[in-house]
């Protein structure tokens, strides 16, 4: 369905309002606990923007690793949402307002991840360029001094070490003696779930019920 882009709310610096109708400014506690809609489709649009904006810079509060800060965050939201819990309309602008920063934030999680890929990618491609020069560089230099450990140029140096690594050829024409047994175990998750659906009691697991959301 087609919303006006003056409604949709955004998480940017708010725009400065005409004359007619001034904007307030965001409370920088978090959404107010009360919201007074207007008819006014610029007011409507600045209000939807002020919420999603308070709530963004409450998101930002998660970001921290102190557990303390992060509940006072969370517990100022859900006492935000919780204070309209007689105005529909009021509820429903937060909520709103609240499944835009989640889009928001996922959104930027998932280009973020395209983003560290393609870096991982471009960073692989340079080491392997790098070695693959080391490589021909080496294989040069030890063709024209064969006895040599050490290459000093005008700004660097190549230099050497010796180190012995084990190769196994054939693992299997190793005698046991050379094997190193290793033994691990991890709980059978999808067994344990039809027996404790078939009613079976089974000590240190139980089966729970989740109901998982998704905005759309």
């Amino acid at each position: 369905s087609f919303i006006p882009h003056a409604v949709m709310p955004v998480l940017t610096p708010i725009p400065a309002a005409p004359a007619d109708f001034p904007a307030a400014a965001p409370s920088v506690n978090g959404p107010a606990c009360s919201l007074q809609r207007s008819s006014s489709l610029w007011q409507l649009g600045i209000e939807a923007q002020e919420l999603t904006t308070a709530i963004g810079q409450l998101a930002q509060q998660l970001e921290t690793d102190d557990p303390e800060q992060r509940a006072l965050a969370l517990a100022e939201l859900e006492a935000a949402l919780l204070a309209e819990e007689g105005n529909k309309a009021a509820l429903a602008a937060k909520a709103d307002a609240t499944c835009w920063v989640i889009e928001h934030l996922r959104g930027q999680a998932a280009y973020r991840q395209q983003q560290a890929k393609r870096l991982s990618d471009l960073a692989r491609g340079d080491a392997g360029r790098a070695d693959a020069l080391e490589e021909s560089l080496v294989f040069v230099l030890t063709q024209l001094q064969p006895a040599a450990t050490r290459f000093s140029f005008p700004n660097h140096q190549l230099s050497s070490r010796k180190s012995q690594a084990v190769v196994i050829d054939d693992e299997e024409a190793l005698d046991p003696e050379w094997l190193a047994v290793t033994t691990t175990s991890k709980p059978d998750k999808a067994a344990i779930k039809e027996a404790l659906k078939a009613g079976r009691q089974i000590e240190g697991a139980q089966l729970l019920s989740r109901r998982s959301w998704r905005i759309t």
